[in-house]
C-alpha cells in the first residue's frame, strides 16, 4: 500500500463524520425552532420542519423516519414531499403569526433597525410560504 493511498483515506472520515454531525445539528436546531413556532409568532413552523426533514435525511435515517412519522410534524412533511404543498390552513396560520409578532413589536415600540430586521426576514418566510402550491396538483 502506498503512503499517499493511506494518508488519503484518512482524513474523508472524520470529515464525513463531522458532516453527519452537522447535519445532525442543523436538523435539531431547526426543528427545536420549528416546535417553537408553534407557540411564538416570531418563527415560521413549516419552513424549519422542512428543514430539519433535509438534514435528517442526509444524517440520519433514524431521526429522518421519526420525523416523517411524528403526530404533529408528519402531514406538513408528507404535504411537502409528495407535492412541495404547504397547506392553506398551514399558510393562514404561519402568516398570522408573522403579522402578529411585527405588530406586536410596532405595539413594544422597537427600534426601526428591528422592525427593518423582522420585516425583511418574515417577508421572505411569506414570499416562500405563499409561492408553494396549496393542493396537490
Amino acid at each position: 500500500m502506498s503512503l499517499t493511498a493511506c494518508h488519503s483515506n484518512s482524513p474523508s472520515r472524520p470529515l464525513s463524520h463531522l458532516r453527519r454531525l452537522g447535519w445532525q445539528v442543523l436538523g435539531f436546531v431547526a426543528l427545536g425552532l420549528g416546535a417553537l413556532g408553534v407557540v411564538l409568532p416570531l418563527l415560521p413552523t413549516t419552513p424549519l420542519v422542512i428543514l430539519a426533514t433535509f438534514a435528517f435525511a442526509k444524517s440520519s435515517p433514524a431521526l429522518h423516519a421519526w420525523l416523517i412519522r411524528n403526530k404533529i410534524f408528519g402531514p406538513i412533511i408528507a404535504d411537502w414531499q409528495s407535492n412541495g404543498v404547504i397547506a392553506p390552513r398551514y399558510k393562514i396560520l404561519a402568516l398570522s403569526m408573522m403579522l402578529g409578532a411585527l405588530l406586536l413589536s410596532v405595539l413594544l415600540a422597537m427600534s426601526a433597525l428591528v422592525l427593518g430586521i423582522q420585516l425583511i426576514c418574515m417577508g421572505l418566510a411569506a414570499c416562500f410560504i405563499l409561492t408553494r402550491p396549496s393542493r396537490a396538483k
